[in-house]
């Protein structure tokens, strides 16, 4: 997979996360406070729900790198953190948002797996 092909697919992704994240009512117009975003602890577990991290910080740093065309993180686990975070009985469905996760998993843990580019000849 190329750079744009793969930043083009994480968009998609990103969007469809952002998508579902408001068809089931877990988007907030309201940011968190200061505080809260100053958290130092992972996924600022401490001080905001998973679904408020992906909101506030997930989605936005990572579109801001692919726009800037920057390195995209090559290890990505927030699926396996949102299995955990979820596995308790909770007010919305969270099988596509897991799906999601596990696409965006997927594309970001690829990258390290591009090879070099494959025009240059030996």
């Amino acid at each position: 997979m190329t750079t744009d092909t793969t930043h083009q697919k994480l968009l998609d992704l990103l969007q469809q996360l952002e998508d579902e994240l408001r068809g089931q009512s877990l988007w907030s117009a309201v940011a968190p406070s200061p505080e809260a975003m100053a958290s130092t602890m992972p996924f600022m577990y401490d001080t905001l729900k998973l679904q408020q991290w992906l909101q506030w910080v997930f989605l936005p740093r990572l579109r801001a790198v692919i726009e800037a065309g920057g390195q995209l993180p090559c290890q990505s686990h927030v699926h396996p953190l949102a299995e955990h975070e979820w596995s308790q009985p909770v007010e919305f469905d969270k099988r596509q948002l897991l799906a999601l996760l596990q696409g965006i998993d997927d594309t970001l843990n690829q990258c390290g797996l591009t090879p070099p580019d494959a025009t240059s000849s030996h």
